[in-house]
Parts: structure tokens; sequence; C-alpha cells
């Protein structure tokens, strides 16, 4: 068997890492667990992943086995839900107890928190910074999002009346400030207000490349969770409506129809994604289109954009979200409630 056939095969036996196993698996869990001894055990073992910047790492199972590895290989970081919801875990746990244990670790993450935000109102994929596009404002997977829904939590939810009042109002300032800044990066189009790329630079606040396979585009995934973020706001101003009307209408006008997603055995007997004809399909969103043509594309580790699926390899093809049904329920249900409540 050749070398890239061989690789391909293999691909498809490895097992996948799931990202699942972390603090999130038990946040609807009552008020009462947090204070049981299955519960403290879960956090020691949470607690032994938080790094020494006060973060904690992505794709780790960090409930099930404690770290005792190198603490230097732990990179803290916002991408893929890492950090957030092991500070919303450690705000319960700290409310159920009273161990400053948790209150030490709550406080450490925080001020990690406020602290990567850059003055300009975003934050980085990583922090420390890493150089790169790490160092982006970061949309890509929800990272900036779900920051900002978490200092907006601890700004003004019961559950964080534990902390002092200026360290909330500092968290209310740093919410404004990145709402502000998502504003500044919206891309306008002949001073048109339509969605944002996965990532901005961050200075300049221009749409900017990632990985190899990530352009600076318009983005039909990330820019979704962007506008309920926005849609969630009271008493939105002027600016703001204008922000979401532009948006919904972008979404409206780049839904790819007449067209799903099909997974087939390929010749080496591996799944394959496929992209089929069919006329009664359920609209799609690319993840990216083109910045000058609004098209949209896929694109492999080679940089060069394609039109259709087929046109690139197969790890990137099947190993990527390159169209979903992301905008589905954004327009079907949120922007009309969205609308009525808004009046």
């Amino acid at each position: 068997m050749r070398p890239a056939l061989l690789f391909l095969a293999l691909l498809a036996l490895s097992p996948l890492v799931t990202a699942d196993e972390s603090a999130r698996r038990f946040l609807n869990k009552p008020e009462s667990w947090f204070a049981s001894a299955e519960a403290k055990q879960v956090a020691a073992i949470i607690l032994s992943f938080q790094t020494d910047a006060g973060g904690w790492p992505k794709n780790t199972d960090t409930i099930s086995k404690a770290y005792d590895g190198d603490r230097a290989k732990l990179q803290p970081t916002f991408d893929n839900k890492a950090t957030v919801d092991e500070l919303r875990f450690m705000a319960r746990m700290f409310n159920a107890t009273q161990d400053a244990t948790y209150r030490q670790s709550f406080d450490r993450g925080l001020t990690y928190v406020l602290s990567a935000q850059y003055p300009n109102g975003g934050w980085p994929q990583f922090f420390p910074l890493r150089k790169g596009y790490f160092d982006h404002i970061t949309f890509n997977d929800g990272a900036m999002v779900r920051v900002l829904q978490l200092i907006r939590e601890v700004a003004n939810e019961k559950t964080y009346a534990f902390l002092d009042l200026k360290t909330r109002e500092t968290c209310q300032k740093g919410f404004d400030l990145g709402i502000a800044c998502i504003l500044k990066c919206q891309i306008f189009i002949e001073g048109k207000p339509t969605v944002w790329c996965a990532q901005h630079d961050e200075k300049t606040f221009a749409p900017a490349k990632a990985r190899s396979y990530e352009l600076p585009s318009f983005s039909g995934s990330e820019s979704v969770g962007i506008v309920r973020l926005l849609m969630s706001l009271e008493n939105p101003s002027p600016e703001i409506r204008a922000s979401i009307e532009g948006a919904i209408a972008w979404f409206e006008a780049h839904k790819v129809s007449g067209q799903r997603l099909e997974t087939k055995k390929s010749l080496l007997g591996t799944s394959d994604l496929v992209m089929v004809l069919d006329a009664k399909a359920p609209a799609l969103w690319a993840r990216f289109y083109d910045l000058k043509t609004g098209a949209p594309y896929v694109c492999d580790r080679d940089g060069i954009p394609k039109a259709t699926l087929a046109e690139i390899g197969h790890e990137r093809r099947n190993g990527y979200s390159w169209f979903g049904e992301y905008a589905r329920d954004l327009l079907a249900k949120d922007y009309p409630k969205w609308k009525k409540s808004a009046r």
C-alpha cells in the first residue's frame, strides 16, 4: 500500500480524542451536589490542571485523573471551551463549601481572564501571548463570546456575590469594552455591516488568517454566536441594532440551497463526506466565504481555496466543519423573538 493510502487508512482507525471530559459535565448538577464528597474529588482533579498562569488547557480530560506531569507543559487558553467552565465550577464549589481553596482558584482564574483582555476589548486565543495567529482577537469556536458571557455572569449573577463590588464592576467594564470591540471587528461592505471573520488582527481589527486553511473570510459559523450575544443585550443601541440587522441580512443572502452533506464509504472503506444535490434539503451555510466575491469555499492545508468539497483531500474534507445549518435557528427562532422584544 502506498504511504499516502496507508496514512489515510490508519487515520480512519485512530480513536477520536474527546474534549468533553471537563468541568462542564457537572454544571447542571444541583447546588447540594457541590458540597458532596464526589464533587470534592472532582474539584481536586480539576485544580491539578489549573496552570500557574491561572487558566486551564484545552482538549484535556481534567476530571478523571489528577495531573502529575510537568506543569510547564500545561498551556492555558480560551480555545475549545477551556477555562470558563472551570471557573463556573470553582465558584459553585466555594459557595457550597466556603473552602478558601476554591475561592483562591477562582480568583486566580478570573485575574487570568481579565489580564488577557487587550486594551481594545478583544481576547487572544492563548494567554500569555504566544505570537502568530494565537494572538489575534479570536472568535473561532466561540472563544471570545464565551469569555464575555462568563464575565457578564460574574458582574451580575448571585452566584458570584462573594466578590467585592469593584471586581464585579471591573467585569462589567470588560464586558462593555468587549462588545465595543466586536462592533469594531464587524466587516463592512459598501458601508453596510455584514458578519465577522473567525479571527481579527489585534491591532487593526481586520479579518486575519489563522491556520493554513483558515483564511481571512466572512464566517458563516462563528458569526452566529456573536449575533446571539448582541441579541442578548438589554436596551440595544442603534449601533447594536444595525449590527444585528446587517448580519441577519447577510445570513439570509448567503444560504447554500439545494445541497446536503452525506457520508459515504471511500474506496479504502473509510467514511467520506460528500455534497449531493437535493432540492428539498434545508439551507446550509459555509464556514468560510470569500471576502471579495462572497462565495463559499473550502480549503486544504496548501492554503488554496476551492469551490467544492470534492476538490480538497480526504484528510481536510473529513477533518473540519465546512458546512452546517449554522444559522438555521438564528433566522427561524432567535431573530424573530429578538425583533419582537426589541421594539
